[in-house]
């Protein structure tokens, strides 16, 4: 019941119009800085905790550390066992997850205000005491590789670790951060534990709360909570430059339709033109139904059931890059109509109605992710990350506002580059060049 009541909570709190978010820095005495929201009316929190890194720490000969350590986090930590820390969390109704991606790990929490000190020290456990447990961990490693097991039959996951491999050779990023068969079943115990030293280190926190929490209460808990973590963590990968060339990559497999992800380098958040390439990448692909690829490969032709394109902004690599599945004897036809979209976005840009379209749709759906504790923590974490200033929040959409037309032809002839645009196809294609180039399935 106590936990049915913290769910409901997280739900019903009402956030504020983004404009009127009130963001409150606070520092410990120990140096850790966090970015809060209070709302006192609903006695319930949401707190959010960054390390980043992520499974791209992952040592070449250890892949999937990372990824199994975070999850053994709530199998267990101080003196409860997996049992037992599960008992704790459900008479407290608090709330805990942990997750991992390619730059980051992520701890996310949410408890009553009544029982925040008891919830914070279960937390604290999680984070400085994790027992990582032999049957745990083994529990853990059979969950993952069954998973991997599974994705080794779906198309999908096997074009996102294909693309990835062609697009990131030798670097963290190129292989999946879950690991092949062979490395996490190969990961001991003591790997583990050098994954958890190196990823949840003080040097690369970044901290959000929301909800019925004071910035001093805040201040106060932070070293409690996060003091007693190692200084610093294994050293972050390096930068990898995109080098694509366009062309069309395939890995044969038995399936009707095709999957094909394509792409070439992209540009970071931290560029002055992000804000022209991002509602660039609207118009182009990011927009749903009126988005321009939608009317030219499924309107117009029939070919797909969705297309869409993104800015994915990694910390040491960007691209812009897509998706589209198609009959394998159509999938040809739509990898040419958008090569020739591409080509035209290039040389032309967009028009006035189109970009104000963008504007439209962006500056509207932003409030929107407004909607809880939880989101706004998660929001708040997020904008530390990327370097984001404290008043990103109100600002974000008189940026976008700010964008010309000019902004977005300029921008649109630096980033899209048809010469370089790669897509890698898994599936049965027909009627693609002689020359495509043909790899087996990854991790097989």
């Amino acid at each position: 019941m106590k936990a049915f009541v913290a769910v409901v909570l997280s739900f019903l709190i009402v956030s504020p119009a983004v404009a009127e978010i009130e963001i409150t820095e606070v520092t410990s005495p120990g140096g850790i800085t966090a970015w809060l929201v209070p709302e006192p009316s609903i006695p319930f929190v949401s707190l959010e905790i960054r390390f980043k890194g992520g499974a791209s720490l992952d040592l070449p000969d250890r892949r999937g550390a990372t990824n199994l350590m975070v999850g053994l986090l709530e199998e267990g930590a101080g003196e409860m066992d997996a049992q037992q820390f599960a008992q704790a969390s459900e008479e407290l109704a608090a709330r805990f997850k942990y997750s991992v991606y390619d730059d980051a790990v992520s701890v996310s929490a949410q408890f009553l205000s009544e029982n925040q000190d008891s919830a914070l020290a279960l937390l604290r456990e999680t984070l400085v005491a994790p027992r990582f447990d032999a049957d745990a961990i083994e529990r853990v490693r059979a969950q993952v590789l069954s998973g991997l097991r599974s994705d080794a039959t779906d198309p999908d996951s096997i074009v996102g670790a294909a693309f990835d491999q062609v697009m990131f050779p030798n670097h963290p990023y190129g292989s999946r951060y879950e690991g092949t068969l062979e490395s996490v079943s190969a990961l001991t115990r003591d790997d583990i534990v050098a994954a958890w030293q190196g990823a949840l280190a003080r040097d690369r926190i970044y901290v959000s709360a929301a909800g019925d929490i004071t910035p001093e209460a805040m201040a106060g808990l932070l070293d409690r909570l996060l003091g007693d973590l190692p200084a610093t963590g294994r050293p972050q990968p390096p930068d990898i430059p995109v080098k694509a060339s366009a062309g069309v990559t395939v890995i044969p497999f038995d399936t009707p339709q095709s999957v094909a992800l394509f792409g070439h380098e992209g540009i970071g958040m931290d560029d002055p033109d992000f804000f022209p390439a991002y509602l660039m990448n609207v118009v182009l692909g990011g927009g749903g139904f009126e988005a321009r690829l939608m009317t030219e490969v499924r309107e117009k032709r029939g070919l797909t059931y969705g297309v869409y394109t993104y800015l994915a902004t990694k910390d040491h690599a960007a691209l812009v890059a897509g998706r589209v599945a198609s009959a394998n004897n159509r999938v040809a036809e739509a990898i040419q109509v958008i090569t020739d979209e591409w080509a035209k976005m290039a040389n032309d840009g967009v028009t006035q109605d189109e970009l104000d379209q963008a504007k439209t749709y962006l500056t509207g759906s932003y409030p929107l992710r407004f909607d809880g504790n939880g989101p706004i923590a998660a929001i708040l974490a997020g904008m530390q990350m990327d370097d984001f200033p404290i008043d990103y929040a109100r600002t974000r959409n008189a940026r976008i506002e700010a964008v010309t037309l000019e902004d977005v032809k300029r921008v649109a002839a630096r980033l899209l580059k048809p010469e370089a645009l790669r897509f890698v196809v898994v599936g049965q294609p027909e009627g693609l060049p002689d020359a495509a180039q043909v790899l087996p399935v990854p991790g097989q």
